[in-house]
Protein backbone atom coordinates (compact mmCIF):
# COMPACT_ATOMS: atom_id res chain seq x y z
CA UNK A 1 0.00 0.00 0.00
CA UNK A 2 1.52 3.35 -0.98
CA UNK A 3 1.96 6.09 1.60
CA UNK A 4 0.98 9.71 1.03
CA UNK A 5 3.15 11.13 -1.72
CA UNK A 6 3.87 7.72 -3.30
CA UNK A 7 2.38 6.15 -6.39
CA UNK A 8 2.90 2.52 -7.41
CA UNK A 9 3.36 2.07 -11.15
CA UNK A 10 2.69 -1.31 -12.78
CA UNK A 11 2.95 -2.46 -16.38
CA UNK A 12 -0.56 -1.53 -17.46
CA UNK A 13 -0.25 2.04 -16.10
CA UNK A 14 1.69 3.50 -19.07
CA UNK A 15 -0.25 2.86 -22.27
CA UNK A 16 0.42 3.58 -25.92
CA UNK A 17 -0.30 7.02 -27.35
CA UNK A 18 -0.67 8.71 -23.95
CA UNK A 19 1.36 11.44 -22.23
CA UNK A 20 2.33 11.06 -18.57
CA UNK A 21 3.80 13.71 -16.28
CA UNK A 22 5.67 12.64 -13.15
CA UNK A 23 6.21 15.45 -10.64
CA UNK A 24 8.75 15.82 -7.85
CA UNK A 25 6.06 15.99 -5.15
CA UNK A 26 5.41 12.26 -5.67
CA UNK A 27 7.75 9.29 -5.29
CA UNK A 28 7.01 6.75 -8.03
CA UNK A 29 7.43 3.06 -7.16
CA UNK A 30 8.08 0.68 -10.09
CA UNK A 31 6.50 -2.73 -9.50
CA UNK A 32 7.90 -5.20 -12.06
CA UNK A 33 8.57 -4.52 -15.73
CA UNK A 34 6.89 -1.20 -16.53
CA UNK A 35 6.71 -0.46 -20.25
CA UNK A 36 6.03 2.95 -21.76
CA UNK A 37 4.42 1.69 -24.93
CA UNK A 38 4.82 2.94 -28.52
CA UNK A 39 3.46 6.44 -29.01
CA UNK A 40 3.65 7.17 -25.28
CA UNK A 41 5.50 10.13 -23.78
CA UNK A 42 6.82 10.26 -20.22
CA UNK A 43 7.84 13.67 -18.84
CA UNK A 44 9.74 13.53 -15.54
CA UNK A 45 10.19 16.78 -13.62
CA UNK A 46 13.60 17.70 -12.21
CA UNK A 47 14.05 16.50 -8.64
CA UNK A 48 11.68 13.54 -9.06
CA UNK A 49 12.54 10.28 -7.29
CA UNK A 50 11.63 6.94 -8.87
CA UNK A 51 12.13 3.85 -6.71
CA UNK A 52 11.81 0.20 -7.69
CA UNK A 53 10.65 -2.83 -5.76
CA UNK A 54 13.38 -5.43 -5.24
CA UNK A 55 10.75 -8.16 -5.14
CA UNK A 56 7.93 -7.19 -7.49
CA UNK A 57 4.37 -8.25 -6.70
CA UNK A 58 3.81 -8.85 -10.45
CA UNK A 59 5.80 -12.08 -10.72
CA UNK A 60 8.49 -10.40 -12.85
CA UNK A 61 12.12 -11.22 -11.99
CA UNK A 62 12.95 -7.55 -11.35
CA UNK A 63 11.54 -4.04 -11.57
CA UNK A 64 12.58 -1.86 -14.50
CA UNK A 65 11.31 1.06 -16.58
CA UNK A 66 11.34 0.15 -20.27
CA UNK A 67 10.85 2.82 -22.92
CA UNK A 68 9.64 0.89 -25.98
CA UNK A 69 10.44 1.78 -29.58
CA UNK A 70 8.40 4.76 -30.78
CA UNK A 71 7.89 5.99 -27.20
CA UNK A 72 9.79 8.92 -25.66
CA UNK A 73 11.11 9.79 -22.21
CA UNK A 74 11.93 13.36 -21.23
CA UNK A 75 13.80 13.05 -17.92
CA UNK A 76 15.46 16.44 -17.68
CA UNK A 77 16.95 16.95 -14.26
CA UNK A 78 19.32 19.76 -13.33
CA UNK A 79 22.63 19.89 -11.48
CA UNK A 80 20.78 21.18 -8.42
CA UNK A 81 17.81 18.81 -8.80
CA UNK A 82 18.77 15.56 -10.54
CA UNK A 83 16.20 12.89 -11.28
CA UNK A 84 16.96 9.83 -9.14
CA UNK A 85 16.16 6.21 -9.99
CA UNK A 86 16.94 3.92 -7.05
CA UNK A 87 15.94 0.91 -4.98
CA UNK A 88 12.85 1.00 -2.77
CA UNK A 89 14.87 0.85 0.45
CA UNK A 90 17.20 3.74 -0.42
CA UNK A 91 16.66 6.68 1.93
CA UNK A 92 18.00 9.38 -0.36
CA UNK A 93 18.33 11.73 2.62
CA UNK A 94 20.77 9.33 4.33
CA UNK A 95 24.02 9.11 2.32
CA UNK A 96 25.24 5.99 4.18
CA UNK A 97 22.12 3.79 4.34
CA UNK A 98 23.21 2.11 1.10
CA UNK A 99 26.76 2.15 -0.23
CA UNK A 100 27.81 2.55 -3.87
CA UNK A 101 28.71 -1.17 -3.77
CA UNK A 102 25.09 -2.09 -2.93
CA UNK A 103 23.95 -2.97 -6.42
CA UNK A 104 21.62 -5.40 -8.09
CA UNK A 105 18.69 -4.29 -5.91
CA UNK A 106 16.46 -3.64 -8.94
CA UNK A 107 16.73 -3.73 -12.74
CA UNK A 108 17.25 -0.33 -14.32
CA UNK A 109 16.21 2.04 -17.08
CA UNK A 110 15.97 0.51 -20.57
CA UNK A 111 15.53 2.71 -23.65
CA UNK A 112 14.81 1.05 -27.00
CA UNK A 113 14.96 2.72 -30.39
CA UNK A 114 14.73 2.21 -34.14
CA UNK A 115 18.37 2.75 -35.18
CA UNK A 116 20.46 0.25 -37.12
CA UNK A 117 22.03 -2.46 -34.95
CA UNK A 118 24.92 -4.85 -35.60
CA UNK A 119 23.12 -8.18 -35.57
CA UNK A 120 22.06 -10.87 -38.06
CA UNK A 121 18.56 -9.38 -38.06
CA UNK A 122 17.36 -5.75 -38.24
CA UNK A 123 15.55 -6.05 -34.89
CA UNK A 124 16.35 -8.01 -31.79
CA UNK A 125 14.84 -8.60 -28.32
CA UNK A 126 16.64 -6.81 -25.50
CA UNK A 127 18.35 -8.99 -22.93
CA UNK A 128 16.67 -9.37 -19.55
CA UNK A 129 13.06 -9.16 -20.71
CA UNK A 130 11.10 -12.36 -21.34
CA UNK A 131 11.27 -13.48 -24.99
CA UNK A 132 8.21 -12.92 -27.10
CA UNK A 133 7.23 -9.50 -25.77
CA UNK A 134 7.07 -7.27 -28.87
CA UNK A 135 7.51 -4.19 -26.67
CA UNK A 136 11.06 -5.36 -25.84
CA UNK A 137 12.51 -5.27 -29.36
CA UNK A 138 14.99 -2.71 -30.65
CA UNK A 139 16.60 -1.84 -33.96
CA UNK A 140 15.44 -0.77 -37.38
CA UNK A 141 16.67 1.60 -40.04
CA UNK A 142 16.18 5.10 -38.56
CA UNK A 143 19.61 6.16 -37.31
CA UNK A 144 18.23 9.60 -36.35
CA UNK A 145 15.48 8.05 -34.19
CA UNK A 146 14.57 10.15 -31.14
CA UNK A 147 13.75 8.32 -27.91
CA UNK A 148 13.78 11.58 -25.91
CA UNK A 149 16.14 13.23 -23.42
CA UNK A 150 17.78 11.98 -20.24
CA UNK A 151 19.87 14.63 -18.56
CA UNK A 152 21.16 14.98 -15.00
CA UNK A 153 19.86 11.56 -14.00
CA UNK A 154 21.28 9.37 -11.22
CA UNK A 155 20.59 5.63 -11.52
CA UNK A 156 21.49 3.97 -8.22
CA UNK A 157 21.77 0.37 -6.99
CA UNK A 158 20.46 -1.21 -10.21
CA UNK A 159 21.62 -4.07 -12.38
CA UNK A 160 19.64 -7.24 -11.73
CA UNK A 161 21.10 -10.61 -12.72
CA UNK A 162 18.11 -12.70 -13.84
CA UNK A 163 20.02 -15.81 -14.92
CA UNK A 164 23.55 -16.72 -16.01
CA UNK A 165 24.38 -14.35 -18.90
CA UNK A 166 20.98 -12.63 -18.71
CA UNK A 167 20.79 -9.37 -16.81
CA UNK A 168 19.41 -5.87 -16.77
CA UNK A 169 22.02 -3.13 -16.40
CA UNK A 170 21.51 0.16 -14.57
CA UNK A 171 21.10 1.86 -17.96
CA UNK A 172 20.52 -0.17 -21.12
CA UNK A 173 20.31 1.45 -24.55
CA UNK A 174 19.23 -0.64 -27.54
CA UNK A 175 19.10 0.81 -31.04
CA UNK A 176 18.85 4.36 -29.74
CA UNK A 177 19.26 6.90 -32.55
CA UNK A 178 21.21 10.15 -32.77
CA UNK A 179 18.08 12.22 -32.11
CA UNK A 180 18.14 10.98 -28.49
CA UNK A 181 19.97 13.27 -26.05
CA UNK A 182 21.84 11.64 -23.18
CA UNK A 183 24.20 13.58 -20.91
CA UNK A 184 25.21 13.98 -17.28
CA UNK A 185 24.18 10.44 -16.29
CA UNK A 186 25.44 8.68 -13.16
CA UNK A 187 25.07 4.90 -12.90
Amino acid sequence: TPVVGERIIKDDDLLADETYNWAKDTTYILDGFVFLEAGGTLNIEEGTVIKALSTPTTGDNASALIIARDAQIFAEGTFEEPIIFTAENDDIDDPVDLLPTDRGLWGGLIILGNATITADTPVKAIEGIPAGDDRAVYGGDDDTDNSGVIRFVSIRHGGAALAEGNEINGLTLGGVGSGTQIDHIEV
